[in-house]
C-alpha cells in the first residue's frame, strides 16, 4: 500500500530553517505530483506547495512570501520541504500528499488521494 512519512520537523526559533523530507513508498514516485500542506491548531489544513510530477513548482506566495522551496529525488523516492526565514505562524503540523500526475494547478485537499501523518514544525518567537 502507499505510504508517505515525513519527517524533519522540530523547534526552531524565528528567523531559523528547517528542511522537511517525505519518504514515499508503494507507488510510481515519478508519476506523482507532491504536496506540502500544514495544519495549525483550530484551523483547516492549508495548500503550503506543490511539485508535479513534471517538477514544476508552485506556492501559496499569501503564506510563503518566497521563503520555501521544494525538490524531489525521484531516485530515492522523496520529496523536500525547505523553509528558511521561520516565523511563529508558520507553527503548524506539516503533511506531505500525492496525486497521480498531479500538476502545479493541484492546491486543493480534495486533489490529492494519499496522505502522510504530519511532522509538527514549531517556531518560536
Amino acid at each position: 500500500q502507499v505510504q508517505l512519512v515525513e519527517s524533519g520537523g522540530g523547534l526552531v526559533q524565528a528567523g531559523g530553517s528547517l528542511r522537511l523530507s517525505c519518504a514515499a513508498s508503494g507507488l510510481v514516485f515519478s508519476n506523482y505530483g507532491m504536496g506540502w500542506f500544514r495544519q495549525a491548531p483550530g484551523q483547516e489544513r492549508q495548500f503550503v506547495g506543490v511539485i508535479s510530477w513534471r517538477r514544476t513548482v508552485a506556492f501559496d506566495e499569501e503564506s510563503v512570501k518566497g521563503r520555501f522551496t521544494i525538490s524531489r529525488d525521484n531516485a530515492k523516492n522523496m520529496v523536500f520541504l525547505q523553509m528558511n526565514n521561520l516565523q511563529p505562524d508558520d507553527t503548524a503540523v506539516y503533511y506531505c500528499a500525492a496525486k497521480y500526475l498531479g500538476e502545479r494547478t493541484a492546491r486543493s485537499f480534495n486533489d490529492y488521494a494519499y496522505w502522510g501523518q504530519g511532522t509538527q514544525v514549531t517556531v518560536s518567537s
